[in-house]
This record gives C-alpha cells, structure tokens and sequence, in this order.
C-alpha cells in the first residue's frame, strides 16, 4: 500500500518532500517566465510616409522658348508662389495646385516683332507615384500669361488662357519640408498682335524650368 505524503516516513518521507519542493520552484519558474515575456519590449514598424495634405512654397528657375539653351538672351528667370493639396491612396498620389510666377520678360517672335511674357497664373491637376519620401509625377492644367509689346509690336493681348502640361520629381524632408525640380510646357493659342504689317494672330509655345521648396502642415 502506498502511503500519503503526510503519513509517510523515512526515505519515503524524504522523497515526498522533496518531490513537493520541486513542483513549488517548477510553479514559480513557469510564473517568472510569464512575467518576463509579459515585460518584454515589443517592436513596431515606423508609420510609413504621408504625403496627403496642404502645402505652400516658392519656386525659382527660367522661363524660355527654344531648348536646347535655356539661358539664351531672350529667355527670363521666374519666380512665384504655389499651394496645394495632395491626397494619397496606396502609392498613388493625387492633388490640385495654383501657382503664380513673374517670368522676366522671356521674348517671342511674332509677325512683325516680338512679345514679351510677364506673369503667368496656373491652376493645375496632379497626379504620380510615392517611393516612400520620393514623389513622381506628371501635372495638366490652365494657365493665364500676361504679355507685353517688344521691338517691331504696338500692341498685343494683355492676357490670354492656355494649357499647361509638366511633370517633376519631389523628394521629402524632416520637418514637413521637400524640395522639386519641375518642368512645364505652356501653349498659348490665337495671341493677337498689332504691327506695322497688320493684325496677327500666333500660338505661343514657352517652357519653364524651375525648382521649388514646399511646407507641408
């Protein structure tokens, strides 16, 4: 017959002892353990990088009409101001964008002399790609130039409505800061002019090359 541990005696005594001992540390092991990978510091990927949202910004760059030589003569150096807003959906990136830019009289040839292009507001759709703080992408829109009368003109559309194709590339920033390189092609079409030869009308074709810095919030 087998006895209790509380009956037992002598070496049968020793060993439900010990037997006791050994399932009271196996107990609290197993609920050191629990403890321990309860405490344990868990690892979380960093949120990967928005750029839905508003911003402003500056640009800077070159107004011209003939490539390959941006810089030529009769070429001028823009600058101006943008805002938009941008929406994000997986790695696709869509938003809208007005710009304003002085264009430093970059001159054009028509029947009779030339023009000259003095401010030019855009209003713009954009969309592209997101490689995480690296945006590509291509934009479309409107865009209103004001003209000027050069050598050989009397007088000339003040303003007239274009269209705007571009695209660019935008990398970010700590800080809600990026910076972008952009290139546009604007037409202009049915700009009238008035000379010694008479009344004309021509398209007009500029390019601008400009780099840009934009705060998002």
């Amino acid at each position: 017959m087998v006895l209790p541990c509380a009956y037992a005696f002598g070496v049968w005594n020793v060993f439900c002892r010990t037997k006791i001992a050994f399932t009271a540390a196996f107990a609290v092991g197993l609920s050191g353990t629990a403890m321990a990978a309860d405490l344990s510091p868990t690892y979380n990927d960093p949120p990967a990088f928005q750029w839905s949202g508003a911003y402003v910004g500056v640009h800077g760059g070159t107004a011209f009409t003939k490539m390959p030589n941006p810089f030529a003569g009769r070429n001028g150096w823009s600058g101006g101001l943008q805002a938009g807003y941008n929406i994000q959906t997986g790695p696709a990136v869509f938003g809208a964008e007005l710009e304003g830019s002085y264009l430093g009289g970059a001159e054009h040839n028509v029947e009779g002399g030339k023009i000259k292009e003095k401010w030019r507001a855009a209003a713009k759709a954009k969309a592209g790609l997101a490689f995480d703080q690296t945006l590509v992408f291509g934009t479309a829109g409107v865009a209103m130039t004001t003209f000027d009368k050069a050598g050989g003109v009397r007088d000339t559309d003040s303003r007239k409505l274009g269209y705007l194709v571009g695209a660019g590339v935008e990398q970010a920033f700590a800080g809600g800061l990026s910076a972008k390189i952009e290139y546009d092609y604007i037409r202009t079409p049915n700009v009238e002019t008035r000379s010694a030869f008479g009344t004309a009308k021509t398209g007009i074709g500029s390019q601008e090359l400009k780099a840009g810095i934009n705060y998002r919030f």
